[in-house]
């Protein structure tokens, strides 16, 4: 793994954004305008380093499921921070049954630095993960453009395509509705979606677009309907489970679950199952069934313990994303103290989980993170992200790579 400078196309803005990526800028808190996506720089990799990194990949996947079932059949929901007993229930039901529903994808994202060590897992986002659309389309047309005859650890489109289409005979009949929210100003939330519902119409799948937002509800049938009054029987939605779960429709969204085959529901993608994955306190299961493994760091959720004095540790909120109320604590630091009152918007209220401290590579003064995507249950792609901090967060860009 090699980072190299290189002079961007001279019209790269206008390029990306017609291939999807209509967020190609990031607004700082000074009101500048820089780069999200960023091909002043690029990462190479080997064949054999790729290889190696998808094998660890889907054995993390793999380790993540076996988490999964242990939560569910030791009824570890409160480690999660999920104490509502009939949700808890439905969730489990999912997971029994998650042969009946479809599932799409995630992103892990992992410490590496091409430099002998093992790759470190530092989460898994298997519910609403983004940085797809430039991960799939922009970065491939970019290696094609500059490096005409190489390689990139890049089959997210073919993948997705074949996913739907395998698990298109779980759906309902009637199209598959594909819901962003309006909250999303920069629009990333919005062509995530149509990029993902081009995938399944390039599958053969019927589908219809609409906000969250615009998602009705029809007391005289129960059933929830979109904008033209039409039952949403299936709905793959770029909406958090937790938020979904907590909504004011929520009573509706459990009453009328389908977790496989129900007539008179709705059967949502990602299925309820995936907040098995998505929650931090995941990190801490798989420490306590794979400790010492090479690709893990421990984790705990009932404090530092030994964190404190040797590696140090990351003080993770259990449902926090892009890098939101993560706390460092290095040896010596002064320790976690939690706020006296938890963020209103923090759907895990107050809690944590302590990861052991693994600093992000540093490249020429960039902190980098690699995204590694599965499809269904295999690896499948790769994106890159550089901060200039030590956490990454939403001011983190997007580099390309190639495998030479």
């Amino acid at each position: 793994m090699r980072r190299h400078t290189i002079e961007p196309r001279p019209d790269w803005q206008r390029t990306v954004e017609e291939q999807g990526l209509v967020y190609p800028l990031t607004r700082y808190p000074d009101d500048s305008l820089r780069p999200y996506w960023d091909e002043s720089a690029y990462y190479s990799f080997t064949l054999p380093e790729v290889e190696a990194l998808e094998d660890v990949v889907e054995e993390l996947h793999a380790m993540c499921l076996a988490a999964a079932a242990h939560i569910v059949e030791h009824d570890r929901f409160a480690d999660l921070g999920i104490t509502d007993p009939r949700l808890a229930a439905l969730i489990g039901e999912s997971w029994r049954r998650r042969a009946e529903q479809p599932f799409l994808y995630g992103r892990f994202d992992l410490r590496y630095d091409g430099a002998g060590g093992p790759a470190k897992m530092l989460e898994y986002n298997a519910d609403t993960p983004t940085s797809l659309v430039e991960a799939a389309g922009p970065q491939w047309f970019w290696m094609e453009e500059r490096f005409p005859g190489a390689d990139q650890w890049n089959s997210l489109h073919e993948r997705l395509v074949e996913a739907w289409r395998r698990q298109a005979p779980l759906l309902p009949p009637g199209p598959v509705h594909f819901a962003h929210s309006e909250a999303d100003e920069l629009g990333e939330d919005l062509m995530t979606v149509a990029y993902l519902r081009e995938t399944a119409e390039q599958a053969g799948l019927a589908t219809e677009a609409l906000p969250v937002e615009q998602i009705g509800w029809d007391r005289l049938s129960g059933r929830f309907v979109d904008e033209k009054l039409r039952f949403i029987r299936s709905c793959f939605k770029l909406y958090p489970w937790e938020w979904l779960a907590e909504d004011d429709f929520g009573p509706q969204v459990l009453d009328t679950l389908d977790l496989g085959g129900a007539s008179g529901s709705t059967l949502w993608i990602e299925p309820l199952w995936k907040m098995l994955l998505s929650n931090k306190a995941l990190l801490a299961v798989l420490w306590e069934l794979y400790p010492d493994h090479p690709n893990l760091l421990p984790a705990y959720l009932d404090g530092p313990r030994e964190l404190a004095h040797t590696t140090g540790y990351a003080v993770k909120p259990l449902l926090g994303r892009e890098g939101a109320g993560v706390t460092l604590h290095p040896v010596g630091a002064p320790p976690y103290e939690p706020p006296a009152e938890p963020d209103e918007d923090d759907a895990g209220d107050g809690r944590v989980c302590f990861q052991g401290l693994a600093p992000l590579p540093d490249f020429d003064g960039n902190r980098v993170v690699l995204g590694a995507w599965v499809v269904e249950d295999e690896a499948a792609g790769l994106g890159i992200r550089e901060s200039a901090g030590p956490v990454t967060d939403e001011y983190a860009r997007f580099l390309p790579h190639v495998i030479l």
